[in-house]
């Protein structure tokens, strides 16, 4: 079937310890790879190479107790962070912009400070790569994100920067903390950015060059000049030059580093109409091809449909064309706040960004910006991480190993989702894992959420109208690298909601499981949808093509989750 490469499911009723070469469970992934001993490190780093589902790195569904993480941190209480099916789901952003971006205005505590005030567990700095910021951005910002570490404790801050991928979009690169992040970051940006590099053109050399940038932060991990490193591509669709073929190329160069896209992109408030806003298009989703686009890409590409980027929105389309390979490849959804709409401050005056890598500290203007598309990070687009615990590394891991949904607007509190034999009374496995059963076993999806239930900040208690399942079969490597639809996958079961407080469950019977499949969820508030671009059949009631210059966001809300696998043995 060629997807070997997540066959790792252990049974998730018991522990692993930590034991000699012999073992072939993976290494608890909490435990940061300088305190394992010789063999456990080869054994991960055979796992990471290995591209196992998630980087597995945990055995995942492990977690010995798990009240544990949650008495560490008594602060966040209150926060929505209380454990739920023994992770910590911890709301994030891994796209944000500050004055060390020549197109941005906010101090890094700015950023912090709003995220942290909005709810955000985690939050990624990424000023764009380029050669002021390259010079002196990365070395200049530090110092600013150490302290709002340490002046927000209960917000994690990672340093990262939006990439300029060679032959390709933007993208987010960021590390775990450490001595050698600003020397890392540094050294990426300036043999890799393609804005340093004069690499944007779609070549097969520029194409190369962002392997090879890959291939530098999996050696920087491996040589532990950081903790750990990521790569998530941003606002994929947004100008047709992420080619399937590309996608593939990244994720299949370094599975452990290259994890997945931006399912929805920032810029959310683009698409409010004028006066009171931009009249633009949502995510600044607002332009067609160029010289550089991948030729096979539709028309429809460059919108976005109920705000998600159409690779993610499409049933059928490009993100399960990934999925249907059995390639670990996971959405988020982010801000991309560089100016944040209705917002009455201005840059400072008599700064030179060229000379300086950044702007002055921002002033009060007294004029509400109606004119900018971005919110505040944590404001309307969240990213749902279930970490083992709150630490940066327990973020990464849980990034990587595809614990993760993400919503628009504060659409549902809380998602729990299960995969399990029917009738066995097992726990089963959650987002990102792969469950594996026997042969025409009969396996059922349990969804618990909890709706919303108080105001979002746009004043108003979302109402969750419906949710959808999409299943589609595993049919392992596709023959063509740049196809983007996969036949087999369509919606399967909607489950019709219509509250707003309180928890619902679902669950949906797979059946007796005689080939791999894979699941996942969509959730709306219903207000706007059309059947889906590959038609009726696949997608009765899809997220509707946002229209240009009249898109409020907060009147069409969705959720995505990542998926879940299911592997029949034979």
């Amino acid at each position: 079937m060629g997807h070997g490469h997540h066959h790792h499911h252990h049974d998730d009723e018991h522990g692993h310890e930590p034991t000699g070469e012999g073992d072939l469970s993976i290494p608890d992934g909490s435990i940061p790879d300088g305190e394992l001993p010789p063999e456990q490190l080869s054994r991960r780093r055979m796992f990471r190479r290995a591209g196992l589902l998630g980087a597995g790195l945990t055995a995942t569904g492990v977690l010995g107790a798990p009240g544990a993480a949650a008495a560490q941190t008594p602060e966040l209480a209150g926060r929505g962070r209380e454990p739920k099916d023994g992770y910590q789901w911890l709301a994030g952003d891994h796209h944000i912009h500050t004055q060390y971006s020549s197109d941005a205005v906010y101090r890094v505590i700015d950023q912090v400070r709003h995220g942290n005030a909005y709810g955000l567990g985690w939050m990624v700095i990424t000023d764009h790569g380029g050669a002021t910021h390259a010079k002196i951005g990365v070395d200049k910002v530090n110092p600013d994100i150490v302290a709002a570490r340490a002046a927000v404790k209960d917000t994690l801050v990672f340093q990262g920067l939006e990439w300029n991928i060679p032959a390709a979009e933007h993208g987010t690169v960021f590390v775990a903390p450490g001595r050698g992040e600003v020397e890392t970051l540094k050294e990426f940006e300036n043999a890799f950015d393609g804005s340093v590099k004069g690499a944007g053109a779609s070549t097969p050399q520029n194409e190369a060059l962002a392997i090879a940038g890959l291939n530098f932060l999996a050696d920087a991990v491996r040589r532990r000049r950081v903790p750990d490193a990521l790569f998530l591509a941003n606002h994929p669709a947004r100008k047709g030059i992420d080619s399937p073929h590309e996608i593939r190329g990244w994720r299949d160069a370094q599975p452990s580093i290259a994890v997945g896209m931006e399912g929805a992109p920032g810029h959310q408030a683009a698409g409010i109409p004028k006066p009171n806003g931009p009249g633009g298009g949502r995510g600044y989703y607002d332009g067609g091809p160029g010289a550089d686009s991948f030729p096979g890409y539709p028309a429809e590409s460059y919108k976005t449909f109920g705000g998600f980027d159409w690779m993610t929105a499409t049933v059928g389309g490009l993100w399960d064309s990934l999925l249907a390979e059995g390639k670990p490849w996971w959405i988020t959804a982010n801000s991309d706040s560089h100016w944040v709409h209705g917002d009455t401050s201005d840059r400072g005056p008599g700064g030179d960004f060229n000379a300086n890598g950044r702007y002055e500290d921002p002033i009060y203007k007294g004029v509400a910006n109606a004119g900018s598309g971005d919110f505040w990070p944590g404001y309307y687009s969240r990213t749902h991480v279930g970490a083992q615990n709150f630490g940066y590394q327990a973020v990464m891991d849980g990034l990587r190993a595809g614990r993760v949904w993400v919503d628009h607007g504060g659409l549902i509190s809380a998602l729990v989702v299960r995969a399990r034999a029917a009738g066995t009374g097992q726990r089963g496995v959650t987002l990102g894992d792969t469950l594996q059963v026997r042969q025409g076993a009969r396996v059922e999806l349990t969804i618990e959420i909890t709706l919303a239930g108080r105001p979002n900040w746009a004043q108003f208690v979302p109402t969750l109208s419906r949710v959808d399942v999409i299943q589609g079969d595993v049919t392992g490597p596709a023959a063509d690298k740049d196809v983007f639809t996969t036949p087999s996958t369509k919606v399967v079961q909607s489950y019709e909601v219509g509250r707003n407080s309180g928890t619902v469950t679902f669950t949906y019977q797979l059946g007796a499981v005689d080939r791999p499949v894979y699941v996942r969820l969509r959730g709306t508030d219903g207000k706007r949808s059309a059947p889906g671009l590959l038609g009726a059949a696949v997608d009765p009631h899809g997220p509707q093509i946002d229209v240009y210059g009249d898109a409020d966001p907060w009147n069409d809300l969705w959720f995505y989750s990542n998926p879940i696998w299911v592997l029949p043995r034979r």
